[in-house]
């Protein structure tokens, strides 16, 4: 199965030592070079920029298609640009992606998309983790921003209660 991922993803999840969730779900992901630099711009002391330069299951690859890029780009950052063109060109199964506008573009192009949430969502169906709420909140607290409504809708589709 071939998996793109935009920066978001592996940053925040990185941040909370919970990046493996990734690789035990999907084996091997790949990512553009755009989303290789936004990860090694983090700093040498950022745990998504370690992983980049030393997990080999993500692996970046060249983007092809200009003229696709130059269109999509034009409403999203390089990053998102640049994993949205790659997942089209590799037919890729799945593209991690959470930024809105990348999203919804994704979809317009036929790319099925899943964002952290979903991650989690999924890692706990498998038996990943035991609980989504202490993975969700370790995210907010490092800044990863989730409404209030979606943060009561991811709680009750992993049958978790909310209480605060």
């Amino acid at each position: 199965m071939i998996v793109v991922s935009d920066t978001s993803p592996l940053t925040n999840l990185a941040a909370i030592g919970q990046l493996d969730l990734i690789r035990q779900l999907y084996g091997t992901v790949i990512i553009p070079p755009a989303v290789a630099q936004e990860l090694l711009n983090a700093g040498e002391t950022n745990p998504a920029s370690f992983a980049i330069q030393t997990l080999d299951w993500i692996q970046t690859q060249e983007v092809t298609n200009l003229t696709l890029l130059q269109t999509v780009q034009s409403n999203l950052d390089i990053g998102e640009a640049e994993a949205i063109v790659l997942a089209v060109e590799l037919s890729a199964a799945r593209l991690l992606i959470d930024e809105r506008r990348g999203r919804d573009v994704a979809v317009q192009l036929g790319l099925r998309i899943t964002g952290l949430l979903g991650i989690l969502l999924t890692a706990k169906q498998r038996g990943l983790i035991a609980e989504v709420r202490p993975v969700l909140d370790d995210l907010i607290v490092n800044g990863f921003w989730v409404h209030e409504t979606l943060y009561t809708e991811v709680l009750r589709l992993a049958s978790e209660t909310r209480s605060h």
